[in-house]
């Protein structure tokens, strides 16, 4: 099965949502944004774009082929490139 990486983990929890509150906005059951969260499952592209339409997020930033890079890496990318320009 292929990998699909997501952040939602981070977005729930960065705004304060429950897996209650997010699960019952998308229509699911609390569980399943679990068995998202740790992987253990791939959304359909259904829910996947009802996530990212609640979190209001292009697809690609909450769901991923690639292991996202953490957003202190991808911070401080951004810090450098604006000494250097």
């Amino acid at each position: 099965m292929l990998m699909v990486y997501n952040r939602i983990k981070l977005l729930r929890t960065e705004r304060n949502y429950s897996r209650q509150d997010l699960a019952d906005a998308v229509g699911v059951n609390f569980q399943t944004i679990g068995y998202l969260e740790r992987g253990d499952y791939n959304a359909s592209l259904e829910l996947a774009l009802k996530l990212a339409r609640f979190f209001d997020l292009p697809l690609e930033e909450v769901f991923s082929l690639n292991i996202f890079v953490p957003l202190s890496q991808q911070l401080r990318q951004q810090k450098n490139q604006k000494k250097e320009g």
